[in-house]
């Protein structure tokens, strides 16, 4: 069954006439279409592109199969307007992902609005084989840029040159893009979970915390390494070990059927039995797709349950305030079994 026929499956869940998509990961999702403005009419026998014109030709190239409708007034108006002409009457629509002036928008016409809440996010979890293999590619990028990097960094550099070289060498190695905003935290800035470059100079003796990921073909990766410049502290040696005992046991752990929760503690318990658990303060991980950050989260408060083909990360980490911090991360392919491991560069603790 393809990713349409995943979603045409919620109109008869919810006894839809038709589903609007607006987001714009879902609507690439449900769609291939690229461009940044766009609305999806989904019905049971329709399969409909609404954007403006300058995307229509685009829209005819990517969006195989779907009618392509030009906009005649705003989106919202020509969605709408689309919707009455067609007589359909109970109409689904994201709600966590439409603004409230939107759904105003959209309640004014003559039908009725259904959230169908996060039912297309929860069909994007699992990832198709051609999903896992972009996924995997986009993860060979990130690992040959951090392979890149050792070759680089020294002291006297600031975190924001670090950065510089990084990301220019992940465009070089073919990504689209970055996945989000590159974290160089060195020193005492390692306490810093999402310390992001900075105008710091690289000492002697600092550890090293690289949290950086690409974007290829609509799809992300996200790793996070940590080294050293130097002989560093020999606490922070002993960090890194706790958390790479953790990591690799979490990873180890990992296989469908795993409560995120469950597996959140692997990690967790190895953290605080070592005296650190204070200093882990965020989830274990999350899912990676088409958005660098979506479900599950693997986290102590989550539900949720690992199933097959879902790509997402194992990434603890212990933070000191005034000394410094480690994360180590990889993204992994839940399989039946246990797991595969997208992100192969080396986790030993590098002294360059």
């Amino acid at each position: 069954m393809n990713k349409l026929e995943n979603v045409k499956n919620i109109l008869k869940e919810k006894d839809l006439d038709a589903l609007i998509i607006l987001s714009d990961f879902n609507r690439r999702y449900v769609s291939n279409f690229t461009g940044t403005s766009g609305a999806l009419l989904i019905t049971s026998k329709e399969s409909i592109l609404v954007t403006d014109f300058r995307y229509i030709e685009q829209a005819n190239e990517q969006a195989k199969g779907f009618e392509i409708v030009k906009q005649t007034k705003d989106l919202i108006a020509t969605v709408g307007e689309l919707i009455e002409s067609k007589g359909l009457k109970e109409i689904g629509f994201e709600g966590p992902h439409v603004p409230y002036d939107t759904y105003e928008a959209l309640n004014a016409f003559d039908f009725n609005l259904t959230s169908v809440n996060f039912d297309i996010d929860k069909i994007r979890q699992v990832k198709t084989q051609e999903e896992i293999e972009i996924i995997q590619h986009v993860a060979k990028i990130v690992d040959d840029a951090y392979e890149y990097i050792l070759t680089v960094v020294k002291p006297g550099m600031t975190e924001k040159e670090v950065k510089a070289y990084l990301e220019s060498k992940m465009l070089h190695l073919g990504a689209d893009d970055t996945s989000f905003d590159t974290i160089v935290a060195s020193g005492y800035r390692g306490a810093l979970p999402h310390g992001v470059a900075s105008d710091k100079v690289i000492e002697k003796g600092d550890m090293i915390t690289l949290d950086f990921g690409a974007y290829y073909q609509g799809y992300a990766s996200d790793i996070t390494r940590t080294f050293a410049v130097g002989d560093p502290d020999p606490k922070m040696k002993e960090i890194y070990n706790i958390v790479l005992k953790a990591q690799e046991e979490a990873v180890k752990q990992a296989k469908a059927g795993m409560g995120c929760k469950e597996l959140d503690a692997v990690a967790r318990d190895i953290i605080t039995e070592a005296g650190y658990g204070d200093n882990f303060g965020h989830s274990l991980g999350h899912g990676i797709g088409l958005d660098v950050h979506e479900a599950p989260v693997l986290s102590f408060k989550s539900d949720a349950t690992l199933k097959v083909n879902q790509c997402v990360t194992i990434e603890p980490g212990i933070y000191v305030e005034g000394l410094g911090g480690v994360r180590i991360e990889d993204d992994i392919l839940i399989t039946e079994d246990g797991c595969q491991r997208f992100t192969n560069s080396s986790k030993e603790l590098i002294i360059l």
